[in-house]
């Protein structure tokens, strides 16, 4: 059995203060626009299967049959819902973030959980350029 905890506990969704759904109308006028087809199918569907916590365990196999669609469309539309800070995700256990303040992201530090590959890269030659400046006669 899948021990289910709270990935960001600070981040727990609530009912938006408007509306009824459990989709804050904020995601659409604030993030809608900047996510692919793909990525938003999956927010909507993790934010309808996730627990009073926003947190589901759907398997990246039943998710890819689920929403139709391969598997490397789903990695890419789970890595930009993780690029834009409205899911925490670790091996099985996904949850669904109250959505940030405008202009504020969290940041993904080591140990809370995986970070996009795109900033892992972005870090890394970060950390390559200061090296070679450092290095340069």
């Amino acid at each position: 059995m899948i021990e289910k905890r709270i990935l960001v506990p600070a981040r727990l969704r609530h009912p938006p203060a408007s509306g009824w759904s459990w989709v804050d109308r904020r995601f659409v006028r604030e993030h809608a626009e900047r996510l692919s087809r793909e990525a938003m199918l999956l927010y909507f569907f993790l934010a309808a299967v996730a627990d009073r916590n926003g947190l589901s365990f759907y398997r990246d196999g039943t998710l890819a049959i689920l929403l139709g669609m391969t598997m490397p469309a789903l990695l890419q539309a789970r890595d930009e819902l993780l690029a834009h800070d409205l899911i925490a995700h670790e091996m099985r256990l996904t949850q669904v973030l109250s959505l940030p303040s405008p202009g504020q992201r969290r940041l993904s530090e080591p140990g809370q959980g995986p970070m996009p590959l795109g900033e892992i890269l972005r870090r890394a030659a970060a950390l390559s350029h200061s090296h070679q400046e450092r290095s340069a006669p």
